[in-house]
């Protein structure tokens, strides 16, 4: 069957395990290497950087480019994906290769603080302008683009706030006026939204989280159409981003469970928000699977299904109290491995409008959800007790 009629969760299997990178094993080994030998100097001075092409250890071995062609494989109508040392390097990296000082950058008010962060302060210093609009706008984008405008960065759901955007409408308007779009799509990832599907042109992942799912790597990814990646890829080996062997094989590792994981993860998170919906001290709750979620209906429409990232308002008490007291609960950045998480967020810090202000984020792991209902159980029986 070719990979072109494979069905996700199989690509998910047999992408980039290529006969002539695994050889008799079932995995690509881990090739360590900086410099690569030629047999001539006419040799190393006629060799291109390119996947499956040995040249650098910056341009990566056949265990970087496993990784890569399984990634770009997830995305029907990708050209490939550029690997980084982190998810912001991805984020960062793919705003740079589709920008110059004078243009101007369209960000959802929702973006990820780190993201917001360099906008405000690299991308200003370089000359570009940054504006935010609201995630919800979905084709009213068109009335905030300018003769400046060059690309559009969307994030759904919000990194905080949860709320689904339009991804096709925007899409179709940024395409109508020649701008490029990039997406932060690592709640998702390409198995519950295929992104470059929906239309957008670089699609990028902090997979350092559900791609690893182990919370034992660091790895940023961004997937491109024909029309960007040759550039994407120039500019990340011209900044000298590179990635470990090790952290892109475990990356590949983890890759081949992540449609099993991502399913834990969805249904054990639905099961505590439907707890938590029955709790007098627990007021919004931030899930796009939950009708009163903005975009709910957007989500049902454009998505496969949920992962394990929300949040909800705590009416009562003290956030770090109950943190604290949590037990099975990890406290601590990131998400998207296979220990459960909490954190307390403040969208105010990032979002003009947010939705409330006294929020805790959950991220379900891969424990048994009656165990973690427990767990929060007895901490909301803590704080009520004061």
């Amino acid at each position: 069957m070719s990979d072109k009629h494979q069905r996700p969760r199989t690509r998910l299997v047999e992408g980039g395990r290529r006969e002539e990178w695994r050889r008799r094993l079932v995995n690509p080994p881990v090739e360590r290497a900086s410099t690569i030998l030629f047999d001539s100097v006419g040799e190393l001075e006629a060799d291109r950087p390119a996947l499956g092409n040995y040249h650098y250890g910056l341009q990566g071995t056949a265990t970087h480019w496993a990784l890569s062609e399984a990634l770009t494989q997830l995305e029907p109508g990708a050209a490939g994906t550029a690997l980084y040392p982190s998810g912001l390097a991805a984020i960062t990296t793919a705003i740079l290769a589709v920008l110059k000082p004078g243009d101007e950058l369209l960000v959802t008010d929702a973006v990820y603080g780190p993201t917001r962060k360099f906008c405000g302060t690299f991308l200003k210093r370089y000359g570009v302008t940054t504006r935010y609009y609201d995630p919800l706008i979905g084709a009213g984008i068109a009335e905030l683009i300018g003769d400046d405008t060059r690309a559009i960065l969307i994030e759904s759901p919000g990194s905080l706030t949860m709320e689904v955007q339009d991804v096709p409408a925007i899409c179709g308007i940024a395409r109508e006026r020649g701008l490029v779009t990039l997406i932060d799509n690592t709640w998702a990832t390409p198995l519950l939204f295929p992104a470059l599907a929906a239309g957008v042109d670089i699609s990028i992942l902090a997979a350092t989280k559900y791609v690893g799912g182990h919370a034992d790597l660091m790895l940023g990814t961004a997937t491109a159409t024909e029309q960007y990646f040759a550039d994407l890829q120039t500019l990340s080996w011209d900044l000298g981003h590179s990635v470990s062997a090790d952290d892109a094989w475990l990356a590949s590792r983890g890759l081949r469970t992540m449609a099993v994981r991502l399913k834990a993860h969805e249904e054990g998170a639905l099961k505590l928000v439907q707890w938590l919906k029955g709790r007098s001290e627990v007021g919004l709750i931030l899930h796009p699977a939950l009708p009163d979620c903005p975009g709910h209906e957007l989500w049902k429409r454009d998505f496969k299904g949920s992962s394990g990232l929300f949040a909800f308002e705590l009416l009562n008490g003290d956030r770090s109290a109950l943190v604290d007291r949590l037990e099975l609960f990890g406290i601590g950045f990131s998400w998207g491995g296979y220990e459960s998480l909490a954190l307390p967020v403040d969208p105010i810090r990032t979002v003009s409008k947010p939705p409330a202000a006294n929020l805790v984020r959950l991220h379900v792991g891969l424990e048994d959800p009656d165990d973690l209902i427990a767990d929060l159980s007895q901490a909301f029986e803590w704080i009520a007790r004061g």
